[in-house]
């Protein structure tokens, strides 16, 4: 059936950049915290397993009396990878960087990015420490544009 060329169009989405995250709902408390430069995770509070990324149940005995905890934010570098071709903005401007999974110290694995740290000089087990980009000194990072926490070494936070 044809369009009805009496009926308004819909608006265009809003264009989301392809490496922000979009908050709904559900995940703003993980989001507003980290906007405040805190990594949270999720805990049950039936098995006590701790799970990562944020879900509204737990994956391991499918309770959902799970709560946000405030995670130490250290962690160890559990698998990296460097990304040296990417053809997506703005991901080619970064060009070559780290995709990473770090096992945080309570335990869950959470993916992630490793900055500041030469190739050469990432290993498996290597200790890590959360960071909180921002995007520069004239945009605010909060809700309307979140971005997702890294992880670095110790000594370059």
């Amino acid at each position: 059936m044809p369009p009805d060329p009496n009926r308004p169009a819909a608006p265009a989405p809003a264009a989301v950049a392809a490496d922000r995250p979009v908050p709904d709902a559900f995940t703003r408390t993980y989001w507003e915290a980290v906007a405040e430069g805190r990594l949270l995770l999720r805990r049950c509070a039936d098995c006590g397993e701790p799970h990562h990324y944020p879900r509204e149940f737990c994956p391991h005995c499918w309770s959902e009396a799970v709560e946000w905890e405030q995670a130490s934010g250290r962690a160890t570098l559990y698998a990296w990878s460097e990304v040296r071709l990417n053809d997506l903005a703005p991901f080619r401007d970064r060009l070559p960087y780290v995709v990473a999974v770090v096992e945080l110290e309570e335990g869950p694995r959470m993916m992630t990015t490793v900055v500041d740290c030469p190739v050469e000089q990432l290993r498996i087990g290597m200790a890590l420490l959360v960071s909180f980009p921002t995007l520069s000194k004239d945009v605010r990072t909060d809700l309307l544009d979140p971005v997702a926490p890294v992880f670095r070494r110790p000594d370059r936070c």
